[in-house]
């Protein structure tokens, strides 16, 4: 085999590998494993290439060792690609970050109404758009709790609403990004959890920063460990997607969405889902995106059966 040959089957072995067994990539000091992982649908790209290439050098070997890779990314992300709900469902949810720069908090507000969903979840509440977000809300949703920046409001009865400890060691007093309250169902109770995880960073001198996330999520996961309600629904800004590893705390719990990508960010041009709706005994049937507000992440939906 040429040399030409021998390195398009191994460069189609290797976007294979890394779809497949992403975790085997060392996620030390500058955290590569969680940046593959982080936007591992996107390896996918490299097929066409490897397509293109395999069609010069018509090659039954190449060809081969090119369809290696596209069973790799159907196997992983083949079953979210049904766009349309195909389950009932229960409750329908909102989760969505406003964004502590929303220069139309009201006009977000209005957008969010038209789902008509059962719950809305939201992160990056200011002292200044709380008020103009819950009063267009209030009409609709009687029920709500804020903690801090995040909130929750609901067309369900919420009880025994509480602050959920989520901040980093390092980070300073004031912190509060994280609560938990129970919903009052027909199916029963469900504690349903409100978190914003600390944004990650990508340098050249640092690589992925991702340490205070991690701690983070840590600790949501320690208080979802000690949940007494056996149904959890979890909303919120994770910066993350549910492949990264460093959201095992919480994915080893919560189960993620069926069907749908949704791709919640950025708003202009959406590259991952870091925006997320878990359950436990539960089941989130489907997930999509919302049309944008003016917010720098778009609201994403999900239907869920209990």
């Amino acid at each position: 085999m040429s040399r030409g040959r021998s390195a398009l089957v191994a460069s189609s072995l290797l976007v294979a590998g890394l779809l497949t067994f992403p975790g085997a990539v060392p996620n030390g000091g500058v955290r590569l494993g969680s940046l593959l992982e982080t936007f591992l649908p996107w390896l996918g790209l490299a097929i066409p290439v490897l397509i293109v290439l395999a069609c010069l050098r018509r090659s039954v070997i190449v060809w081969s060792a090119f369809l290696v890779p596209v069973v790799a990314w159907l196997a992983q992300f083949g079953g979210l690609l049904p766009l349309q709900p195909g389950a009932g469902y229960d409750l329908t949810v909102v989760q969505h970050n406003v964004s502590d720069e929303n220069a139309d908090p009201s006009g977000t507000a209005r957008k969010l109404l038209k789902a008509n969903a059962d719950l809305i979840a939201l992160e990056e509440l200011t002292s200044s758009s709380r008020p103009t977000i819950g009063a267009v809300l209030a009409p609709d949703y009687p029920h709500h709790v804020v903690v801090g920046t995040v909130g929750l409001w609901s067309k369900l009865p919420l009880t025994d609403a509480r602050r959920v400890d989520i901040k980093p060691k390092a980070v300073g007093e004031g912190w509060d990004r994280g609560m938990r309250v129970t919903a009052k169902t027909e199916h029963g109770d469900i504690a349903v959890y409100v978190a914003h995880l600390p944004s990650v960073r990508l340098s050249p001198s640092a690589g992925f920063r991702s340490a205070w996330r991690d701690e983070s999520a840590a600790l949501l996961g320690m208080a979802i460990v000690a949940e007494r309600l056996e149904k959890v629904i979890l909303l919120g800004d994770l910066n993350s997607t549910v492949d990264d590893r460093g959201l095992s705390p919480l994915t080893s719990q919560l189960d993620p969405p069926r069907t749908g990508l949704a791709f919640s960010w950025p708003a202009r041009f959406p590259l991952a889902r870091i925006d997320q709706i878990m359950t436990r005994t539960a089941t989130a049937t489907h997930i999509w995106s919302l049309p944008p507000t003016t917010s720098d992440h778009l609201p994403i939906a999900a239907h869920i059966r209990l």
